[in-house]
């Protein structure tokens, strides 16, 4: 038991704070990209709180595309491939055990887990993907399938393409973005 709870220390400092620079295309990039998803979703009318097109997975993933842009988890490979695999989970699972199961949230999650691990997709915030799909309330369970490609396909390319594009204007080595794209 000593051993076990040895481990929980800590072993390490926090890494040191980004720099303003870093920061500022951080706060540049997760603006548009969160913008371009709101407008495209407005423009084709999946947007307000009704009909939603932004979904909260998307600040998660904004987080990450935008601020560790050469990070593992943020590569569209695990963007697009993550959030999709994932609400292809949730969906299923809500059209076979419903929204009031104990058992549905944890079994969508874990089962987006190990998914996203199977198909090398790991975007953590892909979790919440699945979550929403069985929480999402009437106009996500309106969408039924349909959620896999507005918003979460559609969504998480747009997120992609301003991370490309905002990225890349940066002078900062450690923004090259994508690090790979398949």
């Amino acid at each position: 038991m000593k051993t076990y709870l040895e481990r929980m220390r800590s072993t390490s400092e926090p890494s040191p704070r980004a720099g303003f620079k870093h920061m500022a295309w951080s706060f540049l990039g997760g603006f548009i990209g969160i913008l371009v998803i709101e407008r495209v979703g407005f423009l084709v009318g999946l947007s307000g709180f009704d009909l939603l097109f932004l979904i909260g997975s998307f600040g998660a993933s904004a987080v990450l595309v935008y601020g560790f842009p050469m990070a593992e988890f943020s590569q569209p490979r695990n963007v697009i491939g993550g959030h999709v695999i994932s609400a292809l989970i949730g969906v299923i699972l809500y059209q076979v055990m419903g929204s009031e199961s104990i058992w549905v949230c944890p079994l969508a999650v874990s089962s987006a887990i190990l998914a996203q691990q199977i198909t090398r997709t790991v975007h953590p915030p892909g979790g919440a993907t699945a979550l929403i799909a069985i929480m999402g309330g009437d106009s996500i369970y309106a969408l039924g399938f349909l959620y896999l490609l507005f918003p979460v396909f559609v969504g998480s390319v747009l997120m992609v393409l301003v991370a490309v594009l905002v990225d890349n204007l940066s002078k900062d080595p450690k923004r090259n973005y994508p690090t790979y794209w398949w």
